[in-house]
């Protein structure tokens, strides 16, 4: 088991040009992973047999052997115990755990800068982003244990799916929007999804817009009901209501006007 020497991980905080995270020496490099490997293989037959609590125990065992700066072993398991949360129905521990996954992936393939010259990751040019010292060496370990950037792609779909089910599944306003940008980005990779999967974001897209609206209204509803209540309570000692101002719309504008109204019954 790793101690206080792990390595710290690369975090949004700590990734400065001049930032590398610790790597472990070859031997117990091999030795953690191979610890972390065994662990998550048991839980995998334990997900299999559909004790998912216990595999989630499973996985964070494994978790607490990984090395740190391992992201894609760690994104991989962080995923595993999304999937099980997705079992169990546990929406928002799905969703969390996808999004641990997901940045973990980030850390070793940086999505691309919204706008040249600003991501975060290292210096642009000519709107491409420089590889900067602490993500090569993350590349580099996912080169040594194995894997490589194909198989990021295709762990970023499956926790990418899995979070926008989860976020589905949570519902309301926010929760349905960060679905439906889940949705929009896998669909930007068909070749990554399978035939079912490409059937799923499709009827996801379909759907969610309409979804989303409702939800929006309805929580728009809610909140304009719990300000009518607070105003009513503030106005109260006046002898006024919120009733007694009346919001209108200019139609050329947009804007609104406020008319006080002393008798709004009539």
């Amino acid at each position: 088991m790793p101690s206080s020497q792990a390595a710290e991980p690369v975090t949004n905080a700590n990734t400065d040009a001049t930032y590398t995270p610790e790597i472990f020496p070859p031997d117990e490099e091999k030795k953690l992973l191979e610890e972390s490997t065994i662990e998550k293989t048991s839980a995998n037959k334990t997900f299999t047999s559909g004790d998912y609590n216990t595999a989630i125990q499973g996985y964070e065992k494994a978790l607490a052997c990984c090395p740190t700066y391992l992201e894609y072993d760690i994104a991989v398991l962080r995923s595993n115990i999304s999937a099980c949360h997705i079992k169990l129905e546990e929406w928002k521990e799905a969703v969390e755990s996808a999004t641990k996954a997901l940045d973990a992936l980030d850390r070793i393939d940086p999505p691309p800068a919204k706008e040249a010259g600003e991501n975060g990751r290292g210096d642009t040019v000519g709107g491409v982003s420089e590889i900067d010292d602490g993500t090569e060496i993350l590349l580099e370990a996912l080169t040594r244990t194995g894997h490589g950037i194909n198989d990021v792609h295709k762990l970023r779909t499956k926790a990418l799916l899995r979070r926008a089910k989860a976020r589905h599944e949570v519902g309301g306003w926010a929760s349905l929007q960060g679905s439906l940008e889940d949705y929009q980005a896998l669909s930007k990779s068909p070749h990554q999804l399978s035939s079912l999967d490409q059937k799923a974001v499709q009827a996801a897209m379909r759907m969610l817009p309409t979804e989303l609206n409702t939800a929006k209204d309805k929580e728009m509803a809610e909140m304009m009901g719990n300000l009518k209540k607070l105003g009513n309570g503030l106005l109260r000692p006046f002898g006024l209501s919120t009733d007694n101002f009346q919001f209108q719309q200019d139609p050329n504008s947009g804007g609104y006007s406020m008319n006080f109204n002393q008798n709004p019954g009539k």
